[in-house]
């Protein structure tokens, strides 16, 4: 509650101080409201300080808003006075503050005045005034425009517009601080009266008055409306020419002239028809010099005659089309010659007149061939082409008109002669684009042919889509070796042909095209819309990328380059290779062998790149060649090899023949007559027989066997022990010497290791060879196979027996008839079997002596008797 009491207080003597600073302080100039000051000008103000303030000048500060002025602007006038000087510029707009530090009281007191910055108002230039018509009346109010300048007063300015017609004073007053325009009511129109009107323009700094507009009449501001009903007729019988008719705005007035202009549809290029033509009380006037069948726009307006008044503004458009004419020009034909194996076909194509002058209802066209061949030919209007079949060798000459409603067109001719009397075409011919132009220029015809004239020059341009011809042609006079061409479509590609155009005379004048000279141009290129498609062949270490040019419906621009990018399928790194726009194959070297690869080929114009689908390929691991040449040597070695193992068999075929097939010892050849033994041969060497037994060699089975004859072996007394026969045969075994006496110990030193000699030999065959059937022979063989024991030690025979044995055989000595049972199966080798034969055997038999006469086979726990 203290505190805001102290505030209350506050506020209480802040408000006296304020309120009663004006007992202590004056400002000149002094103003309770604003003071208008103009800019540019220079600003003094005084603050003077009154008697009791207790104060002095140098207690005085001006400040300007919220700023203080420096004291250098300051001026003392004396101890209670001091003044200041400020320039008035446009933004100043505020309070200018005097104030002052009281000496008795510990406050400051303030005093100030608001300026205000402006203009003296402008002089209003170039005063005008009109009054529309209403109705079939003038309107009373009049509207002025003036000029007021392009400086803004910045004040509050009024603007007062004074009309005196000589009676009265009519004043409009508009208050804006800068106003165009005012209106004044007159109350009634003063029709052929005289009047003065003029503007006044006051604010805070002064006031202006504009120059007076004076008018002997003041139907000389007056502005009518434009002609009534305005109508245009077409005449049937007079296909140039329009009737117009119209009325009269308004009545009051007697003299109006009138204006006409007309345009054909589409254009902005007016023709009026003078005002002298039509006269004060006319309603109709007649267009003539029309073309026929053709729209045309038709306007109207009017004034009062004899005062320079206001025009009226236009009527509305009136469109009439003239009646239809016969065409006044011919078609515009022309051909597209495209040679063939055998014929030329030729397409003949035609515009419609340009002064068609009606709707054409058909052409007829008549074609004359050579030997006097003529077709007549009658084609619809909505179809402006013709396709001709002519021989290289043959001419023709073409004539068409156009027919309407009301007759025929000229006649146009075109001469298509035979191919090789084609006529020269122009030198050269370029181009380029300005603004979505086409700009081509050509040179003239040089040298020029002698027997024609030249007419002038066409230019075609056309272009191919989704396989349809798109065409257009211009001509050009002959004089003319340049020509700008418009209609094409960005990203199109065109051909661009010059034309010479002759004229020559044979019995008529045909009209003769000469030889083109063509040009691919674009208005505006892009990218290509599909890249080419790439078609690798690889090898080792290489590979040829081969690609088809794009068609010309997607390149969109003159290709510049082909860029072939590839990388190794395990990498992101592209490498490439850039080749010129006629080349459509790349060989790629410096590849890795039996390596995956990824390509894809660019294709660029100026205006940007595309890229071809990704292919992938793989390089070969083998280059060329490779495979053969190994094959090749892979099959001379072996050959070589072959070769050297037949020679080298034939070398040795007797050693391959050792080794395979060996040699069988032959018992005929044998030298047993002459065989020592380790026991000496004694003088009366009894006669002996030798049997002769095969034995299986495989299965141990005996091939010969004594009928029924077996003698008991004891086991203890005999050992047995294989002995092979040298010739891989099996041979009768004999066995260390065993005796029941004890005189056998004598003889036991003796082995039956040592080199023996058979007495008799038989081979039953080798590897299935069949031996000669001869009676067997003995023969004398030197080998390390035992003898049986019965031929080893005959001694012991004669012990048991009482009958000496001798082991001896002789050479030559034939086996006896029934010697030998021969009751065997042969054997895939050769067996062998060595038995002594007794002729005759009346010893008693010893226990464990093995029998005479008999052949005992090795066994593993003894003699197998056979």
């Amino acid at each position: 509650m203290d505190a805001s009491h102290n505030f209350f207080l506050l506020l209480m003597f802040l408000h006296y101080v304020i309120v009663s600073s004006d007992d202590f302080i004056k400002i000149v100039p002094n103003s309770i409201g604003k003071i208008p000051v103009e800019v540019g000008t220079n600003f003094t103000a005084t603050c003077h300080l009154l008697e009791g303030s207790g104060s002095t000048s140098d207690d005085i500060e001006w400040i300007w808003g919220n700023v203080s002025i420096e004291k250098q602007y300051y001026h003392k006038i004396n101890e209670r006075s001091v003044s200041v000087t400020v320039n008035i510029t446009s933004d100043m707009k505020g309070w200018l503050r005097c104030q002052v530090t009281l000496k008795t009281l510990p406050v400051k007191r303030t005093h100030g005045i608001f300026l205000e910055a402006g203009y003296l108002p402008l002089k209003p230039k170039n005063l005008t005034c009109i009054a529309v018509q209403e109705g079939n009346d003038i309107s009373p109010n009049l509207k002025c425009y003036w000029e007021p300048g392009s400086r803004e007063p910045l004040l509050d300015t009024n603007y007062t517009l004074n009309a005196d017609e000589g009676v009265n004073t009519y004043k409009g007053i508009c208050n804006q601080k800068l106003a165009k325009s005012c209106t004044v009511n007159l109350g009634t129109f003063p029709n052929h009266m005289s009047i003065r009107v003029w503007v006044e323009v006051n604010n805070a700094l002064g006031s202006v008055q504009s120059d007076d507009l004076t008018c002997s009449d003041a139907l000389c501001f007056v502005k009518l409306n434009p002609p009534l009903d305005v109508q245009a007729v077409a005449e049937v019988n007079f296909p140039s020419s329009l009737m117009v008719t119209w009325k009269r705005p308004i009545d009051i007035l007697q003299k109006i002239t009138y204006v006409i202009r007309y345009c054909q549809v589409d254009s902005d290029v007016w023709l009026e028809v003078p005002e002298s033509f039509t006269q004060a009380h006319t309603d109709s006037f007649r267009l003539q010099s029309l073309e026929p069948f053709t729209e045309y726009v038709v306007q109207m307006r009017c004034t009062q005659e004899g005062l320079q008044s206001y025009w009226s503004d236009w009527s509305a458009n009136t469109t009439i089309r003239t009646a239809e004419d016969k065409p006044a020009s011919a078609p515009d034909l022309w051909r597209i010659i495209q040679p063939t194996s055998d014929n030329r076909n030729v397409t003949l194509v035609w515009k419609p007149p340009v002064k068609a002058n009606g709707i054409i209802l058909n052409y007829s066209l008549g074609i004359a061939q050579e030997p006097r061949m003529y077709e007549r030919h009658v084609v619809k209007a909505d179809n402006a082409t013709f396709l001709v079949e002519l021989p290289p060798g043959k001419m023709a000459n073409i004539e068409i008109t156009a027919v309407n409603s009301v007759g025929e067109s000229p006649k146009a001719t075109l001469f298509i002669p035979r191919s090789e009397q084609e006529l020269p075409g122009v030198n050269s011919l370029s181009w380029s684009v300005h603004d979505k132009e086409l700009q081509v220029e050509w040179d003239r015809v040089s040298p020029f042919p002698i027997g024609v004239l030249l007419s002038g020059y066409l230019l075609e341009w056309m272009y191919v889509h989704k396989s349809v011809l798109y065409q257009q042609w211009k001509r050009v006079p002959h004089n003319v070796t340049t020509t700008t061409l418009t209609g094409f479509i960005a990203k199109k590609r065109y051909n661009v042909s010059v034309y010479p155009i002759y004229k020559r005379s044979q019995s008529i004048w045909h009209i003769q095209a000469g030889r083109p000279v063509t040009v691919a141009a674009y208005i505006q290129q892009g990218s290509p819309d599909q890249g080419p498609v790439a078609n690798p062949k690889a090898k080792k270490n290489s590979a040829e990328v081969t690609w088809k040019e794009i068609p010309l419906d997607s390149q969109c621009g003159f290709i510049t380059n082909y860029t072939i990018f590839y990388r190794t399928k395990n990498t992101e790194h592209w490498q490439s290779e850039t080749v010129k726009a006629n080349i459509y194959s790349h060989v790629l070297t410096d590849l890795a062998s039996d390596t995956d690869y990824v390509v894809h080929v660019m294709a660029s114009t100026v205006a940007g790149s595309k890229n071809g689908t990704d292919y992938n390929f793989k390089t070969m691991k083998y280059g060329d060649g490779e495979v053969e040449v190994i094959v090749v040597v892979v099959c001379l070695s072996f050959l070589f090899l072959t070769v050297f193992i037949i020679m080298f068999c034939l070398r040795k075929r007797e050693v391959i023949k050792q080794l395979l097939w060996p040699q069988v010892p032959d018992p005929s050849d044998s030298s047993i007559a002459h065989w020592s033994p380790d026991f000496p041969i004694k003088a009366n060497m009894p006669k002996e027989d030798v049997s002769v037994v095969e034995v299986d060699v495989f299965d141990g089975k005996s091939l010969c066997e004594e009928d029924k004859v077996v003698l008991p072996l004891k086991k203890d007394k005999y050992l047995s022990e294989e002995h092979s026969s040298g010739i891989g045969g099996s041979s009768c075994m004999s066995s260390p010497r065993h005796s029941v006496s004890d005189s056998d110990e004598s003889d036991s030193g003796q082995t039956t290791a040592s080199t023996v000699q058979y007495s008799s030999v038989v081979a039953s065959g080798y590897m299935g060879q069949t031996p000669n059937h001869q009676p067997p022979v003995f023969a004398r063989s030197e080998s390390t196979q035992p003898l049986l024991d019965c031929e080893e030690h005959p001694d012991l025979l004669n012990e048991s027996g009482g009958q000496s044995r001798n082991s001896y055989f002789r050479r030559g000595r034939e086996l006896e008839p029934g010697a030998l049972e021969q009751d065997c199966d042969k054997p895939n080798g050769i067996s062998l079997a060595f038995c002594p034969v007794q002729e005759e055997d009346t010893s008693p038999s010893v226990e464990d002596s093995p029998p005479s006469g008999v052949c005992y086979m090795p066994q593993q726990n003894g003699y197998r008797p056979q």
